[in-house]
């Protein structure tokens, strides 16, 4: 038997340059100096989604401190982290607000008395696969990146033509959410704020220029980010490994709500590639 598995949910995250997060955080009891793995959801995600629990679960018993977190701008508030409660904030969303977050994550948990502030990691799922990657670029404390299901490029998942022109004079567009009905708003501040910084935010050059391991999982049944994706990240940067999920679709085989107590086992698979890549490397 390993050590108990400690859970701590709903952590409060302060950020002066956003406003309030939750992060959770799985590690074995009773184990000092553990590295520190930390999950970033992407698009119209949470940290309490689906099967994530699970998949944190698996981290922490095989030896991490695995902490994931929701983006303060995500759409869920602290006192509802499993519902998009605030939709004016995710419409107010915008990259730069997500690198901010993910700092106050890292400055937050690599002072924890559990954790090695030399083993550090990051995972992203979708896009936050791709904010995970500019990230661990910028960010020397990180040793390793995971792209899980991964963007490698932000700018043409914008509108063109006549939506773009639309987006603009009306300063707002709406994506319906699939599984809750609503209407989610993205204001043109949010491709602003892109604009400004896009050589900051453009995932090629980062991957081009990134020099630390670094893991690409996709799933070959992927209709959200395709697996041409993973095959441009993984030509672009020269440090990195490619590992195909087949029949995986963009979560790997999980849902939301996600009422069994094993990972599906797309997912239970790529979590298996991701600790022994971290085992490997860090």
């Amino acid at each position: 038997m390993g050590n108990p598995i400690t859970f701590q949910k709903n952590i409060l995250i302060k950020n002066p340059l956003t406003r309030d997060f939750l992060a959770d955080a799985f590690y074995p009891e009773n184990i000092e100096k553990l590295p520190l793995v930390v999950f970033a959801h992407g698009y119209k995600g949470y940290k309490d989604w689906g099967a994530w629990d699970l998949m944190a679960e698996k981290f922490a018993e095989a030896g991490f401190f695995f902490v994931k977190f929701n983006f303060s701008h995500n759409g869920t508030t602290v006192e509802q982290p499993k519902d998009f409660g605030d939709l004016e904030a995710f419409g107010h969303n915008n990259f730069s607000k997500e690198m901010s977050d993910y700092d106050e994550v890292l400055n937050y948990f690599e002072k924890h008395p559990n954790v090695d502030p030399e083993k550090i990691a990051i995972i992203g799922h979708s896009r936050g696969g791709g904010i995970s990657v500019i990230k661990a670029f910028e960010d020397e404390r990180i040793k390793l990146l995971i792209s899980l299901a991964g963007v490698s490029n932000f700018k043409y998942r914008f509108p063109n033509q006549q939506r773009f022109e639309d987006w603009k004079t009306s300063g707002v567009m709406y994506s319906e959410n699939k599984r809750t009905h609503q209407q989610m708003p993205h204001y043109f501040q949010f491709f602003e704020d892109f604009e400004q910084n896009e050589e900051r935010f453009t995932i090629q050059y980062a991957a081009q220029h990134f020099e630390k391991p670094f893991l690409i999982i996709q799933g070959t049944d992927d209709d959200a980010v395709k697996d041409k994706e993973a095959f441009l990240l993984n030509e672009w940067c020269k440090t990195s490994e490619l590992v195909l999920i087949e029949n995986a679709n963009h979560t790997f085989g999980a849902k939301e709500p996600w009422a069994q107590t094993e990972l599906p086992p797309e997912l239970n698979k790529a979590t298996s590639e991701m600790i022994a890549f971290l085992k490997a490397h860090l």
